[in-house]
């Protein structure tokens, strides 16, 4: 026999075909779109029929194929993980420079070094380990199982243990395990809103499309691994499995996402290397300099060593974590999980937040809205109760249709279950009185005819106390096909078809979905219950039109973002129609702004895109890898872009992203696991939180650094001048260690706690484009570094030259000047008074502790060979404090100017 013929390759699931031989070989993997098949087709690919395959070929299939499972990066274990927090340049260099500091001098050299890098690693680790295993207890348990039919038999078996050929039975509530061709499908309806992003239950079929570029929410005859089935039961051969389902396919786009690291990251690293640099020429021009002015070669080695050690603010790497873990912990407590510790801080650079539509800024549940009946279109929260209702008029019969016409049922304390467009309008009825489990006691139902696919429309019909009443709902034009008159008030009219149309295309131009309702009469149940004879001479009664409506807090949360000038952008894969609308109801889409869509997307080069997606605000019926497309356009343009989602299909967006954000209850494992963070509430205004959040801890780092290399500059000039001025040196090394050590970790953790400063959200993001020297920034270390270098050597001259105790003076005004300027940089504008001295108590008590422990040093004789100090008399003390209070009220008063010089521009 001749083994089949190889069809030609498409993009799509995987195809299985076999040589008939009397054993049957290895099933070989080809691209197929089974969507163009017949199943008679599709069964014959894949050696499979509708009694299944047998448990000997499950098992076979299975040690092929492997099992039904999305592959997972391999976790890095704890030591792996806690090795990887020394891998960055500055804990390197520190690293270096404690190990020649232990050579060159003493371990208790490096000792203090090695204890902050230390630090700074168990606390990263702790963190990340933290959030690994946080994301661990949200994921949702896979092991769940699915009805198969396998050797004509029906049976329950683990969802990893389905194999292609398999037959799989699909009722309401079941999540699809593999995907498939569907055989069977009545009344089968599937909610595919996780994979393509569309809001309402999709109808099934079994018949052959014949379009190969179908969107995966246009194949009616397929049901993909994800998806739940929200209405009817059916029937699928498994045709694909694991990384080879559409799913599959999503996820290895993640994989295939690198980790992006934060802008934070990028501007550190670039900062360690200028500061590499600058250590390099800093330690050759104090060594040379000081070895020409006579100076010992191995003090000088030993100075130049441990000022370059005093130029690097060791406290960086663990300021940094410690801000982003106590982030972290505190944004926990306001519902947002972080994943990665260095992503908190990202948020305070995006530009841009690219957000799903569906169960992201709505609400994910269909909602009755409008109502458009007795000629009139009201808001269906303003429709009266039953009890103000007229009876026989067409607002009672279209509530009593929404009641009696429907399949929802209440499901105990978890809501309603059933279609969701059923469940709108079993709400619509409950909310104004017509109780639908009382309405069908009452009046029972006798028939119904239920919606398919040909018809578009159902029929439930029952008693009633004048015979038999019954109701149809569908779609508009199906509806009026089948109605000969109208209800106007209690009257029946002829029917005036026009003012439906009309009243139609108002509310799909909003965005909702409309359906019609209409009526019957029968003195007793028909004989023939069939379409042609029921759904015939309808009274048309109104239309119900329904949405997924905005969350409320949406509304507020979008708001904040553009105060804050940050862009929200909508992307979904809904109707442009119902994303526009959605979008104008929460101001992201303003007048008649441009809502671009998939197919438009698709066609439009990249540098097009990059030309125009600044002014873009929405994109409809788009694809998963288009999302990707969208953000790396924003990002080719400098954009820092968040990406807010729950489904499947936005994952490989999340990765792409600068921040991925996802949504920890109605969220996908997949998506949860391509995020930076996770909402834990589901609230899309968690995170204009976590974007104040992201800005403090931003602006609270950068405050830091501000702080560590003003201080450590005036330090370097102090050192670099004296010797071209004749003076001896101002400090050993010792002292610059304690100076360094003292001052760079408990002040700067202190600034790691800032509150954050009035208007953090009526400012634009960071720029992304800036650096650590910018805003003024590096001006402000250069001139405050040189004023305290200048008055150190001018403290040191006048010293000498009275005969004080010059270099104990020294050291101390270094101490006290930089605690000095850690007041002064909590704020560029706000005085010390506006900002209250005691609003950060952290910042106090280190000052205090700082203070207590350099006047151990000097006045403690034990303490005082060993620092090589002297005690400092009132004279001398009250001088060195008088210096140290003058770089505050040099601060103070440049505050003052630039805040007077607002003012005028006002």
């Amino acid at each position: 026999m001749h083994p089949f013929q190889l069809i030609n390759c498409h993009d799509g699931a995987a195809l299985y075909t076999y040589t008939r031989f009397p054993t049957i070989a290895p099933l070989k993997k080809v691209s197929m779109d089974w969507h163009l098949l017949p199943i008679e087709d599709a069964f014959h690919r894949l050696n499979s029929s509708q009694a299944g395959i047998s448990p000997e070929e499950v098992r076979r299939r299975l040690e092929q194929h492997g099992r039904n499972q999305l592959r997972e990066k391999r976790a890095r274990p704890p030591w792996i993980m806690f090795l990887a927090q020394f891998g960055d340049f500055m804990i390197l260099v520190l690293i270096a420079a404690a190990v020649i500091a232990g050579i060159i001098g003493d371990a208790g050299d490096m000792a203090p070094i090695l204890a902050i890098v230390i630090l700074n690693a168990i606390i990263g680790f702790v963190q990340e380990y933290r959030a690994e295993r946080a994301i661990a207890a949200l994921k949702r348990m896979a092991g769940f199982n699915a009805e198969v039919i396998r050797g004509g038999e029906t049976q329950s078996v683990a969802v990893e243990e389905i194999v292609p050929g398999d037959v799989v039975l699909l009722k309401a509530g079941d999540v699809v395990p593999a995907d498939l061709r569907l055989s069977e499908a009545y009344q089968l309806k599937m909610d595919e809103a996780s994979l393509t992003g569309e809001s309402f239950p999709v109808e099934k079929d079994t018949a052959v499309l014949g379009e190969a570029s179908l969107a995966l929410g246009e194949r009616a005859n397929m049901a993909y691994k994800g998806a739940v089935v929200s209405s009817g039961r059916g029937t699928g051969l498994a045709v694909a499995t694991g990384m080879e389902t559409e799913l599959g396919k999503i996820a290895s786009m993640i994989q295939a996402e690198g980790d992006i690291r934060t802008p934070l990251q990028r501007k550190l690293a670039a900062f360690g290397r200028r500061l590499a640099l600058l250590i390099i020429l800093v330690c050759g021009v104090i060594f040379a300099m000081g070895y020409l002015h006579g100076e010992a070669p191995l003090l000088m080695f030993m100075t130049a060593i441990s000022l370059a050690v005093a130029v690097i603010p060791e406290a960086l790497p663990a300021v940094v974590t410690i801000a982003l873990a106590l982030g972290a912990a505190k944004m926990v407590r306001q519902k947002a999980l972080i994943r990665r510790l260095s992503a908190v801080e990202t948020l305070g650079a995006v530009t841009h937040i690219c957000t799903d539509k569906t169960g992201t800024l709505t609400r994910n549940r269909m909602t009755a809205t409008e109502l458009f009946v007795d000629g009139e279109m009201i808001s269906a929260a303003s429709v009266a109760p039953a009890g103000e209702v007229v009876h026989d008029s067409a607002r009672f019969y279209l509530l009593a249709a929404a009641a009696l016409c429907n399949d929802a049922r209440m499901n105990g304390d978890n809501g309603l279950s059933g279609d969701p467009t059923e469940t709108a309008l079993f709400v619509l009825a409950m909310e104004h009185g017509f109780d639908p489990v009382r309405l069908a006691a009452e009046f029972p139902r006798l028939a119904e005819l239920p919606f398919d696919t040909q018809r578009k429309c159902m029929t439930t019909i029952h008693k009633n106390p004048g015979g038999v009443a019954g109701y149809t709902k569908g779609g508009l034009e199906t509806v009026l096909a089948r109605s000969s008159a109208m209800l106007a008030g209690s009257a029946v009219v002829p029917l005036d078809a026009a003012s439906f149309h009309r009243a139609n295309e108002a509310m799909a131009a909003s965005g909702q979905r409309v359906l019609a309702v209409a009526m019957g009469r029968w003195a007793s149940l028909p004989a023939d219950l069939s379409s042609e004879a029921v759904e015939r001479d309808l009274i048309f009664i109104g239309l119900v039109g329904m949405e997924d409506p905005p969350r409320e807090e949406a509304f507020d949360a979008v708001a904040q973002c553009r105060t804050a000038g940050i862009v929200p952008v909508m992307i979904t894969g809904d109707h442009p129609a119902t994303a526009a609308a959605i979008a104008r109801r929460l101001a992201i889409l303003e007048g008649e702004g441009e809502v671009m869509t998939g197919p438009r997307l698709e066609e439009l080069p990249l540098e097009e895109l990059e030309k125009r997606v600044e002014d873009i605000r929405v994109y409809a019926r788009v694809a998963p890898e288009q999302k990707l497309k969208i953000v790396q356009a924003l990002k080719d343009r400098g954009k820092y872009v968040a990406m807010t989602g729950d489904g499947v299909n936005d994952a490989p967006a999340l990765k792409r992203a600068d921040i991925g954000v996802a949504m920890g209850i109605t969220g996908t494992d997949v998506a949860k696991e391509a995020a930076a963070m996770i909402l834990l509430d589901d609230n899309f205004a968690t995170i204009v939180k976590a974007v104040r959040e992201g800005r403090r801890i931003y602006a609270n780092i950068l405050k830091f650094i501000t702080y560590s290399i003003s201080a450590n500059f005036g330090t370097l000039v102090l050192i670099t001048l004296a010797p071209f001025l004749g003076l001896p040196l101002p400090l050993l090394p010792i002292q610059i260690l304690w100076l360094n050590l003292l001052c760079d970790s408990l002040p700067g953790l202190a600034l790691a706690v800032e509150p954050v400063e009035r208007g953090a959200m009526d400012r634009p993001p960071i720029d992304p484009a800036s650096g650590v020297f910018a805003e003024g920034r590096g001006w402000f270390m250069v001139r405050y570094g040189l004023f305290i270098g200048i008055l150190a050597i001018a403290l040191q001259i006048y010293a000498m030259y009275v005969g004080h105790s010059w270099q104990t003076m020294v050291f101390t005004f270094l101490i006290f000047s930089r605690m000095a300027m850690a007041l002064a940089v909590r704020s560029r504008h706000q005085s010390l008074l506006q900002l209250g001295i005691f609003s950060n108590r952290q910042l106090v008590a280190a000052i205090v502790i700082v203070a207590v422990l350099h006047i151990c040093v000097v006045w403690i004789p034990a303490m005082q060979p060993i620092f090589v100090t002297q005690p400092l008399d009132a004279k001398e003390m009250g001088l060195v404090l008088a210096l140290s209070v003058a770089v505050l009220l040099v601060s103070e008063l440049e505050k003052t100017i630039m805040r007077a010089d607002r003012k005028s521009m006002l």
